[in-house]
């Protein structure tokens, strides 16, 4: 049985290996073991309520019960831009026209902007590749809403996510190489790590002042404005049968876009049902649902066939032991 459990300090060999395998514009999953290891211990200091808001941030890992192996990594970030900036390009329409000419003209154009703070973001998803199949991507992405319905006062209002921009196979970003190269004389990689290893200074020092506009942008880096990176797709049909839609940002490297959703909106969270767990040798259920603890210190989630049965959900040993619960536990569970 796949389980998703709280990440800590242990899972650092198996973090940077599902770094590596994520490759190039994953921001959150940089192949740097100091910054992977110190995000392990924030992940166990946050499970353990020893932080605050605005320094949380909870790591899952996708483990197969079975093996042990670890399959897959996923995160929500508390709260966003308090400890740091959030920057992103707002994509903004601009109308101009000239009655004499008799000519409207619409231009987009890419505004450096700051308007996510104090926000939670849900990201890092990311599974590899003989997990992308048979629910383990629906089950993994689910868990962090599980996780936010929990104990909702610990998160924010508004919830984001952004998705990885367009880079072709060889590790080429259209955008970065034709817009923000030009103002980040660097590599890519290095640009990637000290976003998230800084307090992005270096951004506020060298990012555009003015408004870029599009039109004016060469072809390759206008087509991927505001796409996903073929292998976010999937991550994108997750978010948008949540409830989440882009919001008119993308990212200032890549141009991968952002989508938003309000927390009490999100459908897993909307939807999950407080019960009761009775544990019986023996249920009958045609269809698995998704259940998860009720709980953030302990939190653990699964996929597994559950009886809703009024207040109660029976489900069998296994199950309990899968979740760490005995029976009467409460636990949430979305049919």
């Amino acid at each position: 049985m796949l389980v998703v459990r709280p990440a800590g300090p242990a899972d650092l060999h198996h973090l940077l290996e599902l770094a590596i395998l994520s490759g190039p514009g994953f921001t959150s999953l940089p192949e740097d073991a100091d910054v992977l290891s110190e995000r392990l211990e924030v992940s166990a200091a946050s499970f353990a309520g020893k932080l605050g808001p605005e320094a949380a941030w909870y790591t899952l890992m996708l483990e197969d019960g079975d093996t042990g192996d670890i399959d897959g990594v996923g995160s929500v970030k508390a709260t966003v831009g308090l400890n740091r900036p959030f920057f992103s390009f707002r994509v903004v329409n601009n109308t101009v026209q000239s009655p004499s000419l008799n000519v409207k003209l619409n231009h987009q154009t890419l505004v450096l902007v700051n308007e996510c703070t104090g926000w939670t973001e849900v990201g890092s998803l990311f599974l590899k590749a003989d997990r992308r199949k048979g629910g383990a991507g629906r089950l993994l992405s689910q868990s962090r809403y599980m996780l936010i319905g929990a104990q909702p006062d610990l998160f924010a209002d508004n919830v984001l996510a952004e998705l990885r921009g367009v880079f072709t196979p060889d590790g080429y970003c259209p955008f970065w190489d034709h817009v923000a190269h030009k103002f980040f004389p660097m590599d890519f990689d290095d640009a990637d790590r000290m976003t998230g290893s800084t307090d992005k200074q270096f951004i506020l020092d060298l990012a555009p002042r003015h408004p870029i506009y599009i039109d004016l942008l060469p072809e390759p880096a206008r087509a991927v404005i505001g796409k996903v990176h073929p292998q976010g797709v999937p991550a994108m049909a997750l978010l948008e049968s949540e409830g989440f839609r882009p919001n008119g940002l993308v990212d200032i490297f890549d141009a991968g876009p952002t989508v938003a959703c309000g927390r009490d909106n999100i459908r897993t969270v909307r939807d999950a049902r407080v019960l009761t767990a009775r544990i019986e040798n023996e249920v009958e259920v045609d269809l698995p649902s998704l259940v998860s603890t009720d709980s953030v210190a302990a939190f653990r989630a699964v996929r597994a066939r559950v009886l809703v049965d009024g207040d109660l959900a029976r489900m069998t040993p296994d199950v309990a032991a899968a979740l760490k619960i005995k029976d009467g536990a409460v636990v949430r569970v979305k049919s």
